[in-house]
């Protein structure tokens, strides 16, 4: 007996097989790229997401007999995207990502819009699903006549897997179609972005059965043509069940492409206007909160593409003691931004640069300013009373302690770094997986983690960290001035 838990990021997929008793047997991954045809734009070709799983699949069948065991399957997979089929359930264009900021105009119109935020429970942000195919309307017209479903990237491969058309509660509530509270499609919302509720997957919850394995799949990969496929996840609600963040008060940070901190909720709270997502949860009658910022890992990477080096390279070069604030700041906005801003059109930017700043320096600003975007999030947490004091640290940029050390600091709470921290996404999926083949009640299957390091503040530079956020806060505005001068 085992389970299959895929992780459809944004640069790469990882297949992860679990046991019949949830231990972790071995993993694949399979890398691809997004495509950036101008400034804001970042897209997909849901193709490559299809070799990639086949691809593995079929190195995990080579490499691990329990493969041929698989009773399940489950799909996590970057919010937002929206991929467009026809009514031969073929890609009309290259799937338009989460990070792409081109229908900034078309969320600002949506947001506007009297009922959007009560119903949908959010800001219309430029990369939620519904703005996207408003600006496909007004932009390729002649491609919006042809869509007869929208898919989010995981639903793509839900549909790959099964040959059906269906989604998850946790994915949907990113659109602004879904009612978060009712968790279900919303005709008013719908009808504000020009849709149709025939045009949108059939809904289940994360851990219920979506449908079965294609017979076709089925042989090829060598398993029985009962494998369950399960609903399924948004990135951020998988990676919390991978760390077992269930109940109220539960949390984690994520350092991956982007930066999230995300706090579980026993019940529907939406505060819009703080910026803060309001989503579904993957199992029923629970949500979650999160602040996003864009550039998290993505900002490191972006450095280390123009210094020619690795993140780990740069991050390495700085040991393992954290060093107080330095004086070369970076924004972080490398592609707008989320929480708190809702700022499509900001780009980043570094200061305080002298004939004497380093590389060194250089890495130390672009770490801080994501420790200081990560900031901004906890300070809507705080407005809104969420109390956040710990959470468990994942995603690829926490296997830097330095980094760890410093978000430590900077936000003033104790990150927990946990065993197989890197599988959080793909092992939350797996253990929906799990559940929708069992029946197991969630609490009984979406355990935390086993915790190897706990890192705390260094509190002798929790006020030193606090004087330069305070900086970082006040150079926003003006760089916003800066970059969209009056009349623009």
């Amino acid at each position: 007996m085992s389970y299959l838990g895929i992780d459809l990021g944004t640069s790469g997929l990882r297949a992860l097989l679990v046991s019949g008793d949830g231990q972790v047997l071995g993993s694949v991954e399979r890398s691809y790229h997004s495509e950036h045809k101008h400034s804001g734009w970042s897209e997909q070709d849901p193709s490559h997401w299809v070799a990639a799983l086949d691809e593995a699949a079929l190195k995990l069948r080579e490499r691990y007999p329990e493969f041929a065991d698989l009773n399940a399957i489950s799909v996590a997979g970057h919010m937002h995207g929206a991929t467009l089929l026809d009514e031969s359930g073929e890609v009309i264009r290259p799937c338009i990502l989460w990070n792409d900021s081109r229908a900034h105009m078309e969320a600002r119109q949506l947001d506007e819009t009297p009922g959007v935020r009560e119903l949908s429970g959010n800001i219309v942000f430029p990369g939620f699903t519904a703005p996207k195919l408003l600006w496909v309307k007004n932009n390729e017209p002649e491609n919006f006549a042809r869509v007869a479903k929208v898919l989010l990237p995981a639903a793509y491969l839900n549909y790959h897997l099964t040959g059906d058309y269906v989604a998850d509660m946790s994915d949907s509530a990113g659109t602004s179609w879904l009612s978060v509270s009712a968790r279900d499609w919303s005709q008013d919302l719908l009808r504000a972005g020009d849709m149709r509720v025939d045009q949108m997957p059939r809904l289940v919850e994360g851990c219920q059965p979506a449908g079965t394995l294609r017979a076709d799949l089925a042989a090829r990969w060598g398993v029985t043509d009962q494998v369950i496929v399960a609903g399924g996840a948004g990135d951020n609600a998988a990676a919390a069940c991978g760390i077992g963040a269930l109940n109220e008060g539960d949390g984690f940070l994520s350092l991956g492409t982007s930066g999230v901190l995300l706090a579980a909720r026993d019940g529907c709270y939406p505060a819009p206007a703080s910026a803060l997502h309001t989503f579904c949860h993957a199992v029923p009658d629970r949500w979650y909160q999160m602040g996003v910022m864009l550039s998290a890992t993505d900002s490191l990477n972006w450095l280390a593409q123009v210094t020619d080096k690795t993140a780990a390279e740069l991050t390495g070069a700085l040991g393992n003691s954290l060093q107080p604030p330095g004086r070369v700041l970076f924004l972080p906005y490398l592609s707008g931004e989320r929480t708190p801003h809702n700022d499509a059109a900001i780009r980043g930017s570094f200061t305080g640069l002298g004939k004497d700043t380093a590389q060194n320096d250089l890495t130390r600003a672009v770490l801080e300013g994501v420790a200081f975007g990560l900031r901004d999030s906890l300070e809507t947490f705080s407005q809104s009373g969420t109390k956040i004091e710990r959470l468990i640290a994942i995603g690829g940029g926490a296997n830097s302690t330095y980094w760890l050390k410093l978000i430590a600091t900077v936000l003033n709470v104790s990150l927990e770094r946990p065993q197989d921290g890197d599988f959080g996404a793909a092992l939350g999926a797996a253990r929906l997986a799990r559940i929708a083949h069992t029946g197991l009640h969630p609490e009984r299957v979406l355990l935390k983690p086993d915790i190897v390091e706990t890192i705390e503040p260094q509190t002798e530079l929790v006020g030193p960290f606090d004087e330069t956020y305070q900086v970082f806060k006040a150079a926003y505005p003006k760089v916003r001035d800066i970059q969209m001068p009056s009349g623009s």
